[in-house]
């Protein structure tokens, strides 16, 4: 079988790397060709069609700077998909982008599979329409997400959630332990918080700085900040400037295994925090009207995936306006020790346990590759 893979976004990639690892156990024949990051580079043995650092823009305003460049990208992935011929389509979350090239494959007689669900559940709920006319099988990774497809009459595959895979294939290989991690990276004693900031570059020049107020209103900690692969470190020299900050590059797993606390930015990160049982605050603010527009249009409760599949405030959402060095401050010293932590640890065992444990990846690509087949 051939596959055409179209992930923007690093976790996409991730999610993207380990499916892939899975559907070349049970068809070693199989083929790929993608848009992606560095994670399925190393897994598919070759570069992508277009890398996922030339793909993130966030917000709307960011997308109308950058329409004509969009456009340039939908033209040259219809290409590059006709050109290779696939079986199948497999579309990874990021929306915007993989919805509008889910009618055009369909109308080439390609299978669409969707891995990833849109947040049609938060906002823009008329894609369903989309989603039940384009894609020949959606697969859902939230719980919550399967009831949300059966009240609009379209049934969706759920096999639990990929990142618990990732953290079970990070836990089987040698990582290095705490002291090694302090010696390559330049680290002393103190108990170590992790600083994630996202993989944009505006949320890190907006975030960052906020982020970062903390390091000389608690000393007894250090703090070392996470940067995303598609990042370069140029970005981060003027932040963290005249601040005893450290960065680690594409590590930040071995960062989490290790941190006694962590300030995170909303996203798939948070969730990643929770599994490796490390009490965070989580972080967005954003452009204002990009969120004045964003407000009007989605409708949830939280932002962040761990109170949204508990369905509870469980972390503290600093978000918008009230994203500030006070606000951050307080928050910080309740989740440094005291039940506010303890809390927070108790919630995520029971997040876990909703997850449904680890090889979704493995699971998801039987059902693609039988159902293809």
């Amino acid at each position: 079988m051939k596959y055409f893979i179209i992930a923007g976004e690093a976790s996409g990639d991730l999610h993207g790397a380990n499916l892939v690892r899975e559907i070349k156990r049970i068809d070693s024949h199989a083929q790929f060709s993608f848009w992606g990051g560095d994670a399925m580079t190393e897994q598919i043995g070759k570069a992508p069609k277009k890398h996922i650092k030339e793909l993130a823009f966030m917000g709307f305003v960011e997308v109308l700077k950058n329409i004509f460049t969009i456009f340039k990208n939908f033209k040259q992935c219809k290409k590059d998909i006709l050109d290779f011929k696939p079986d199948a389509v497999i579309l990874i979350d990021y929306p915007g982008f993989n919805l509008r090239m889910a009618k055009f494959i369909h109308q080439n007689n390609i299978k669409v599979l969707y891995y990833i669900s849109p947040t049609v559940w938060a906002w823009k709920e008329s894609r369903v329409k989309t989603i039940k006319k384009y894609v020949d099988q959606m697969y859902v990774i939230l719980p919550f997400e399967k009831p949300f497809y059966q009240k609009h009459q379209y049934e969706v595959a759920y096999f639990g959630h990929p990142l618990l895979d990732a953290m079970s294939l990070y836990s089987t290989n040698k990582r290095p332990t705490l002291e090694e991690f302090k010696t390559s990276h330049s680290l002393d004693n103190r108990p170590i918080v992790a600083v994630l900031p996202g993989s944009r570059v505006k949320e890190v020049n907006v975030k960052l700085p906020i982020m970062l107020a903390l390091v000389e209103q608690f000393p007894q900690f250090q703090f070392v900040v996470s940067v995303a692969p598609a990042l370069d470190l140029s970005i981060f020299e003027p932040i963290i400037a005249n601040k005893n900050v450290k960065l680690v590059v594409n590590k930040t797993y071995d960062l989490l295994s290790h941190s006694h606390s962590a300030i995170v930015t909303s996203g798939t990160a948070t969730l990643e925090t929770a599994l490796f049982k490390i009490p965070q605050v989580v972080c967005y603010k954003g452009d204002a009207l990009s969120f004045k527009i964003a407000k009007l249009i989605v409708d949830v409760k939280y932002i962040s995936l761990v109170n949204l599949i508990l369905d509870k405030k469980s972390v503290t959402e600093l978000i918008q306006d009230d994203l500030t060095v006070e606000n951050l401050v307080r928050e910080f010293k309740k989740i440094i020790d005291g039940q506010t932590r303890n809390d927070i640890l108790n919630d995520y065992n029971v997040l876990e346990n909703a997850l449904g444990g680890s090889g979704a990846s493995k699971r998801i690509a039987e059902h693609m590759t039988q159902n293809l087949n």
